[in-house]
């Protein structure tokens, strides 16, 4: 396991597991044989040292939840173990989409507290929508400021944000992480932004590191050929590089790979102990175009 950073007070390893996959739009479905499975990965990933779980109540399919799974797998959760979880969107049972309004994130919170089996949740993501990827977010963030002084959250995040929306955030309450979608080809201004969290103490914690192109669906059918030698030069795979070369661009950076699969989950693990060379990283460092613009939910 990779070393650790912060979230506020609570120490976590630099990787963590999204649970997107668990019951998202590349599932194991809604049978029981998927349950039992997400169930077997979680459990696993815990001992493999993983202590930072990044969840949401949308995150599900049928009958199978996301954070219905993580309770039921590791409740009573252990002593250091961080969960994460992201509001404003909201998804009908049916599956479509809605977004609430800064009086309906108490709802929301609720909903994960709930769900969770939580007295208080470690960690909030205010996840910003594609149509306010340029406006403010005071409304929002405010509310959930009061919710975190209420004793309902412990700490704050936010998500697929500008600096300027960091900035803004940063202005109402202490921000302890941003959650953006970064990965190899990732454009300046997004790697502007992970430097200036280092800078501020903020963990940087990247979706969609391995996924490039691929997103919800999962990886890409094509991997670009940069990675692929760099892969084969190490004896691994090239979404390990992918983690690596993520991990590698700050010891601020978190990852939250997410996987149904007990063999990726353990690739995914040990990504923390592969050593790109400079030369490596300069390689990769030059793609563009490979990873992090067009953030859906």
């Amino acid at each position: 396991m990779s070393a650790t950073w912060r979230l506020g007070d609570l120490t976590v390893n630099r990787i963590g597991f999204g649970a997107m996959r668990l019951a998202g739009r590349v599932a194991f479905g809604s049978d029981q044989r998927g349950r039992d499975r997400a169930i077997a990965v979680l459990r696993r990933a815990v001992e493999l040292g993983v202590n930072h779980i990044d969840t949401a109540s949308f995150y599900f399919t049928g009958d199978l939840a996301a954070n219905d799974v993580i309770r039921e797998a590791l409740a009573p959760y252990p002593d250091d173990l961080v969960i994460t979880t992201k509001v404003w969107p909201a998804r009908h049972p049916d599956g479509t989409w809605w977004w609430a309004t800064p009086e309906q994130l108490h709802g929301q919170v609720e909903d994960n507290l709930r769900t969770l089996g939580r007295d208080r949740l470690d960690v909030v993501n205010l996840r910003v929508p594609p149509s306010t990827q340029d406006g403010s977010i005071a409304a929002h963030f405010g509310a959930l400021a009061e919710l975190r002084e209420a004793g309902l959250v412990r700490h704050l995040g936010v998500s697929n944000v500008t600096a300027e929306q960091l900035a803004e955030a940063r202005a109402i309450a202490p921000v302890v992480c941003v959650q953006n979608a970064f990965g190899v080809g990732a454009p300046a201004q997004e790697r502007e932004l992970l430097r200036g969290c280092g800078e501020q103490g903020i963990a940087y914690v990247p979706f969609f590191a391995i996924a490039g192109s691929g997103r919800e669906s999962g990886t890409g059918t094509g991997e670009h050929e940069a990675v692929e030698e760099v892969a084969r030069a190490h004896g691994a795979s090239p979404a390990r590089v992918r983690l690596a070369w993520t991990l590698a661009q700050g010891p601020h950076v978190l990852a939250i790979p997410g996987t149904g699969d007990l063999d990726h989950l353990a690739e995914n693990v040990a990504a923390g102990a592969l050593r790109l060379s400079d030369d490596d990283l300069a390689r990769l460092n030059g793609l563009t175009g490979q990873g992090s613009a067009g953030v859906r939910a």
